[in-house]
């Protein structure tokens, strides 16, 4: 599919990441209608040759295609409630932030408005829109995604998850709740090493490639948990797993032990069960089932 350059898009909402996006449709020469609630975030792509609409309304007005990327779920909804009529017959693509319930909600209060639509995540930052590396997942509408997906290949790599609206939300939090408990991870151990003066820099030298090479363990945690059998050889026990000599130099060294902590309840919730020398991964029960 080659791009149609004649779709006349609208992009509602001018933080870093819609501009990013508004950014792209201009580059690739999409007449582009921006509005921002706040002035002066549309100049520099005034400057590009996107166009300024004074209000939401003349925003979709101008546009068949609008992008919504806004502050949250209820940003959304007060943008768009009040031109329910104005969007009817169109197509909107959200890829504001919002839970998989809230983008399931979102779907129903389009169709009964009588908006084709999409959710999307963004897994990039603005500076990756574009770029190789960025990926947006979709989930919603399949007709809008096929339809506009060379389009939407100019943000990035998209990947469609189906017509349930919250799967596209349901993959974009759940990836981010692992980059977070990482990033914790690192922080603690540049924590850790800073009584000793080593440097947040000459840690990160380290860890960066150490990381990185543990991801390889994801494959093998994914095949024990979908085979559903902790007792499989050649995984590391629980027991062996346990953390208290991490908590332990923590504590000697002054500094917080809670995100260790939160890893170890999770290992002597099985271990108290019974389960302890079964691997590691078996700490995903803990996860599953809270109680």
């Amino acid at each position: 599919m080659t791009t149609d350059n004649s779709v006349q898009v609208s992009v509602l909402g001018l933080g870093a990441m819609g501009s990013a996006l508004a950014g792209a449709l201009v580059k690739a020469g999409y007449a582009t209608t921006v509005w921002n609630r706040s002035p002066g975030k549309a100049d520099g792509l005034v400057a590009q040759g996107a166009k300024a609409a004074d209000t939401a309304g003349d925003a979709v007005r101008a546009g068949r295609l609008v992008i919504a990327c806004l502050l949250d779920h209820a940003s959304v909804h007060e943008v768009l409630d009040p031109l329910s009529g104005e969007l009817a017959g169109r197509t909107l693509v959200n890829v504001t932030t919002t839970s998989p319930a809230q983008s399931r909600e979102l779907a129903d209060w389009a169709a009964r408005t009588g908006v084709a639509y999409l959710d999307g995540g963004i897994m990039a930052v603005p500076q990756m829109i574009g770029q190789p590396g960025s990926s947006i997942l979709y989930s919603g509408s399949a007709d809008v995604f096929h339809q506009h997906k060379p389009l939407l290949d100019l943000w990035g790599s998209s990947t469609y998850f189906g017509e349930d609206a919250g799967l596209a939300s349901l993959y974009d939090l759940a990836l981010l709740a692992g980059m977070y408990v990482m990033f914790a991870g690192f922080l603690h151990g540049a924590a850790m090493v800073a009584p000793a003066g080593v440097t947040a820099g000459e840690f990160a030298i380290r860890a960066a490639p150490w990381l990185t090479a543990m991801t390889g363990a994801f494959e093998g945690f994914a095949a024990v948990i979908d085979g559903g059998d902790y007792t499989v050889e050649g995984q590391q026990s629980l027991n062996f797993s346990h953390l208290g000599d991490f908590l332990a130099a923590s504590s000697e060294l002054g500094i917080s032990t809670e995100v260790v902590a939160m890893v170890q309840r999770l290992i002597q919730r099985q271990i108290d069960a019974g389960h302890g020398e079964e691997g590691f991964a078996r700490i995903y029960e803990s996860i599953k089932q809270p109680g």
